[in-house]
């Protein structure tokens, strides 16, 4: 997900989108746990595009 894809949801979107992300970084956590995972970059990815969520959700609230 790029800063422009961001820009473009609504605040309900961002919140829903933040939720399903956050539920995807901890079921790859659970699973890194129990057996080996194929691509790792997935965790930076994850945390990166809840970064950009809530960058966007902060500056929108700010204005």
């Amino acid at each position: 997900m790029t800063g422009t894809e961001v820009r473009k949801l609504n605040d309900e979107e961002i919140t829903v989108e933040l939720a399903n992300l956050r539920g995807k970084l901890l079921a790859l956590k659970n699973k890194s746990v129990s057996e080996k995972i194929e691509d790792t970059s997935q965790f930076g990815k994850i945390r990166k595009d809840i970064a950009r969520l809530l960058t966007e959700q902060t500056a929108r609230a700010a204005s």
